[in-house]
């Protein structure tokens, strides 16, 4: 049994390790962009989970009352005006 598996984008295929809960293009990452060596903080992959899961919560059809905005109104103006 090999320890790679095979993932595929709008790139083509990249190995991945069999045991990776990521894709192709998190691989291409770890391959190609070597910055600083620095991984993310723990404390700021909690924080990001904790963010999915109240995403998940509002896709479940939980919450949909808190966004009372107009569809047309999300931007940061107060209202709409005309570009000049």
């Amino acid at each position: 049994m090999s320890d790679m598996r095979t993932e595929k984008d709008s790139l083509g295929e990249v190995q991945v390790p069999a045991s990776a809960l990521y894709g192709a293009q998190t691989q291409r990452a770890v391959d190609n962009l070597h910055l600083s060596g620095i991984t993310m903080p723990a404390d700021l992959i909690c924080a990001l989970g904790l963010i999915k899961a109240a995403a998940a919560a509002i896709a479940q059809g939980q919450h949909h009352e808190q966004f009372p905005v107009d569809v047309f109104q999300t931007g940061s103006r107060t209202r709409w005006t005309p570009c000049h």
